[in-house]
Order: C-alpha cells, then structure tokens, then sequence
C-alpha cells in the first residue's frame, strides 16, 4: 500500500490507458453495461497492473500532463483498432441485407445505440457469445496488460506520423473490406442468381409481376443459403478473433517504436 502513495502518479497514467481501452475496446465498451461497473473494473485492474508491474517512479512536471495525453491516445487507438476488426461482421450483415431488401429496416443497437443492420445484428450477436465462449475477452484484457511491454508509461511521444503506422491502420482497413465482402458473397452471389433469373422470367412471362414475387422469394433464399453457410461463416469469425488479436500486437509494437 504504501508502494501506491509513493508512485501514485504512475498508477494514474495506468488508470487513464485502462479507462481509455474500455472506452472503445468490444464488448467492455457498450452501453449495456454501465459506466459505474465499467469504471470499476478499469480502476481494480490498475490497481493488480500497479503491484504486478511496479512501474519506475514518476514525478508530476510538465512531462506529466503529456504522459497522461499520450495514456488516453493509446488505449483509444488499441481499442479503436479491435473494435474495426469486429465492425467486419456488421458490415458483411449491411451488404446481405442490401441485396435482401433489408436495408431499409434497421434496428437500434442497444450497444452502441447506432443503427444497425437487421443480419449485422443477428450475426455479430453471435460472434459476441463465440467470442465469450472461446475466452476472447481474456485475450483482450491480456492485450491491455501486455501493452506495457511494447509502449512503456513513460513514453513521451507516440510515432503517429510514421509511414509504416499510417500504411498498417489503411492496411488493416482494407482488410476489413475484403473479409467482410468474403463473407457476405455466399448469399450475395445466390440472391444475384435469383435476380439473374427473376429478369428471365420477366422477359418470358410477362404477364408475371417480378417486383411482387421477387420480394419474398429474394428473402426466403437468402435465410436458406445464410443458415446453410453459417457454420464456415463463424469459422471466418474464429480466424477474425485472431486477426483482432495480432493486429492489436504489431499496432503495439509500432506504436513503440519496435
């Protein structure tokens, strides 16, 4: 205890980078969960970090007040980062009800409490509870504890301006793209079929109203095909946990200077 009242500034830059992670990491971010507990687990988590570590004195000057700024960039950006690796899932959710005919029927995500997809939704429910179920959420709180090893509290500066920083974040958003649109195109690819042939009939019959059967039948192939490719689309998810992991890390250890 009396460690604690010596270096009491040292365990403050800690709470600001824990306070910041939960202030955009997934799942400890949301809404659901109120900021009391939220605040909480952030401040006794420092608190473990602080006697685990032992971190070198600091003094409260001028450089003091740039740590703190420096604390709160870091734990923003790591969250940031994972939080828009896991953002693929909603998207893949917003290209399936394009074509679906859903996207005009958003819902609120009590989460974030921004609108949200209707497929988006029911899919990144489901990647929350695997994520849960295979332990992630230690993985993300082993990300906070580890940080220290790539980015030292007492760093002053971050290198934010490097090149290789900037072409990783446009790297990494890219990528985001490219694995939601891999996800989305078992179903997207079927409903272009579908309207492949719904153009057909129209040409042969027409007599038919394509807009009126088109609808319904454009909805009943997309939950046929959606539930026939579910189980390889949450394999995607599981190796997405691992890209959020591993992108968190090399994000770290650019930040670093490593």
């Amino acid at each position: 205890m009396g460690e604690l009242f010596v270096n009491f500034p040292a365990f403050l830059l800690m709470l600001v980078r824990v306070s910041s992670f939960f202030a955009t990491l997934p799942l400890f971010s949301y809404r659901t969960i109120p900021i009391q507990h939220r605040l909480g687990l952030a401040f006794f988590l420092s608190w473990i970090m602080f006697f685990t570590m032992s971190p070198a004195a600091i003094s409260i000057d001028g450089f003091f007040y740039m740590l703190i700024i420096k604390e709160a960039l870091v734990g923003l950006l790591i969250g940031l980062v994972a939080y828009m690796i896991l953002a693929v899932i909603q998207i893949a959710g917003a290209f399936i009800d394009f074509q679906m005919g859903f996207a005009i029927a958003n819902v609120i995500d009590p989460q974030t409490g921004a609108q949200s997809p209707l497929v988006g939704q029911f899919l990144y429910t489901f990647a929350l509870l695997l994520l849960l179920s295979l332990n992630g959420h230690h993985l993300l709180l082993d990300g906070i504890f580890y940080s220290y090893q790539f980015i030292p509290i007492d760093q002053v500066s971050l290198p934010l301006g490097d090149e290789g920083v900037v072409e990783y974040i446009v790297a990494t958003f890219n990528k985001v793209f490219v694995i939601a649109f891999q996800m989305a195109i078992p179903v997207v690819g079927a409903l272009f079929l579908v309207d492949v042939a719904l153009g057909i009939v129209a040409r042969t019959v027409p007599q038919l109203n394509v807009f009126v059967v088109g609808l319904p039948l454009k909805i009943a192939v997309s939950f046929i095909v959606l539930i026939l490719v579910l189980s390889a689309m949450f394999m995607v998810v599981q190796d997405l946990f691992e890209t959020m992991i591993y992108t968190m890390r090399t994000l770290m250890g650019y930040l670093g200077g490593r």
